[in-house]
């Protein structure tokens, strides 16, 4: 793996894949870059280059006790992007990776070519119920409450993918689990989008947290030019429990 610098010195991993166009592709939370893995071969396939970071306090990148807010989470994937020599990509963030990709793409303008969202979290933040609040913030390294988690938000996941998402979910730290949940739940970047100028698509699915409704109401309609498409099945992570059909749309919308 590649490594670059954070703007607060940490070195934060990351894969590159293929050839062709750039995409840089953020993961969510309680999860490190390994999420992806299971539709990388989709997208190099349509002749993408992949840009695959292990968010900090994930995979095999730093993990500091301190520092899992979204503006960091920001800072890291510009980062990134200049690490690599990315002078324009496109970008694509999954869950509260959508949060943060939503924020880098108002950051960066036109630098950004195109965007999918899939399953975001509003760049408004999304607060839980005080029972789910309290699972989901301490299930760091507690495979029983991750394992109670993925069954919510998942539709379709068999015996394979969790081991799958349990494993990716081991690397990640606990101060980052907490940290990173009171971020995605509590901050507010929604007076940004204004300035998001990269053709977007919202990928949402039969996600029980992140309807519809949800994302049409709170995403789609404060990024200008922005659409909604729906896959009918999974849940919220779809690129896990069907990656094949997930892996084609995001080839074809990212080569659209």
């Amino acid at each position: 793996m590649a490594t670059f610098k954070s703007s607060d010195g940490l070195d934060i991993s990351y894969r590159v894949i293929g050839d062709g166009d750039p995409v840089v592709l953020l993961h969510g939370w309680m999860v490190g870059g390994a999420v992806w893995d299971r539709v990388t071969d989709a997208l190099t396939g349509a002749g993408l280059k992949l840009y695959i970071p292990d968010q900090r306090g994930a995979g095999e990148s730093a993990k500091p006790e301190r520092g899992y807010d979204i503006e960091q989470y920001v800072a890291d994937a510009i980062a990134l992007a200049d690490a690599a020599g990315l002078e324009r990509f496109a970008l694509v963030g999954h869950s509260m990776g959508g949060q943060i990709a939503q924020v880098v793409a108002a950051e960066l303008g036109d630098r950004v070519s195109r965007m999918v969202l899939l399953c975001p979290v509003p760049a408004a933040g999304m607060p839980l119920p005080d029972e789910a609040a309290a699972l989901f913030r301490n299930s760091g390294g507690n495979t029983e409450a991750q394992t109670t988690i993925l069954n919510m938000a998942c539709k379709q996941l068999d015996e394979d993918a969790l081991a799958f998402c349990l494993a990716t979910a081991a690397t990640v730290s606990t101060p980052c689990v907490e940290q990173a949940f009171d971020a995605w739940t509590g901050e507010n970047f929604a007076d940004r989008l204004g300035r998001v100028t990269a053709k977007t698509t919202v990928y949402g699915t039969d996600d029980p947290f992140l309807t519809p409704e949800i994302l049409n109401a709170a995403v789609v309609e404060l990024i200008a030019n922005a659409d909604f498409h729906h896959q009918p099945g999974p849940g919220h992570y779809p690129q896990v429990e069907t990656p094949a059909d997930t892996g084609a749309k995001l080839a074809e919308l990212l080569k659209n």
